[in-house]
């Protein structure tokens, strides 16, 4: 398992938004969140006629008050300090790199924690789905991926999607591609990046083969989620993936990273995985 070097965020706010005020910025989080300006000045503790006049400009928040809004209404942490910049304050969580040593009992406890999950696939992903960690399930899956999409920071996208990485390999490639632009559409309108929707474009602008299907399996499975279904050494794989954040984050590195873990989907996968493992 590798920790590498963190990387600038792909959620890096993008530079239009720096000009606003924190008014039509908050009222832009509140309409995403469809919460009313009455609903929220009560989860805040204020007026509705405060709230007003704060996202028209008439009242200038306090800094205190700008992080009790942004909370209710659950505004990543990287956008808490843009709202806080745009209110003329500075920004209230720090940005550490990875490889800081005051994060080293952060990345202890992620290898930790993906080594102990193997021989199942686990990996860590920061904001721009660059892989900072894996464990040696995710190199399996990985077996004829080209280095030139290894290095110098492998991006899980590219690798899941590339016609030169897992693609030609995934038997419900549609389906899967389909999943995952979904995803990443969700966390652009959440986040506002031009490096997020960068890759988006990137990532979705590459072919699928015309005899790319949606491969059922020889025999009907009762899966509880939507399985990744991968072909290694001739043999069919079917894994379902969940992600974990880390819960109150106060920095926006650790508020930015992910562990997405790959748990068998059938028997006959978490059979293989163990055998593989001796």
């Amino acid at each position: 398992m590798t920790i590498v070097t963190a990387v600038p965020s792909a959620s890096a706010t993008a530079p239009a938004a720096a000009g606003k005020g924190v008014g039509p910025l908050l009222r832009a989080w509140r309409e995403r969140r469809r919460v009313s300006q009455l609903e929220l000045a009560l989860r805040a503790d204020s007026s509705a006629r405060h709230i007003s006049f704060i996202e028209t400009g008439r009242s200038r928040p306090s800094e205190e008050m700008v992080l009790r809004l942004a909370e209710h209404l659950e505004v990543p942490v990287r956008e808490r300090n843009s709202l806080l910049l745009a209110a003329g304050y500075a920004p209230h969580y720090p940005e550490t790199p990875l490889d800081d040593p005051a994060l080293d009992a952060l990345r202890d406890g992620m290898e930790r924690l993906i080594q102990g999950y193997e021989p199942y696939p686990a990996l860590v992903v920061d904001a721009g789905y660059t892989v900072v960690a894996a464990n040696r399930g995710i190199t399996m899956l990985l077996d004829g991926v080209p280095e030139k999409l290894m290095a110098p920071a492998p991006n899980a996208m590219r690798l899941t999607l590339h016609p030169e990485g897992m693609a030609p390999r995934i038997r419900n490639l549609r389906e899967w591609r389909g999943h995952l632009l979904a995803q990443m559409d969700r966390q652009i309108a959440l986040q506002r990046s031009d490096q997020l929707r960068a890759l988006y474009e990137e990532v979705a602008a590459y072919p699928v083969p015309e005899d790319a299907q949606d491969d059922a399996p020889a025999e009907p499975v009762a899966y509880f989620a939507l399985p990744l279904r991968i072909e290694h050494e001739g043999r069919i794989l079917s894994f379902v993936s969940s992600i974990s954040t880390f819960n109150t984050p106060m920095d926006v590195t650790v508020a930015e990273l992910a562990i997405e873990t790959f748990l068998p989907a059938d028997p006959a996968t978490a059979k293989y995985l163990h055998t593989l493992a001796g």
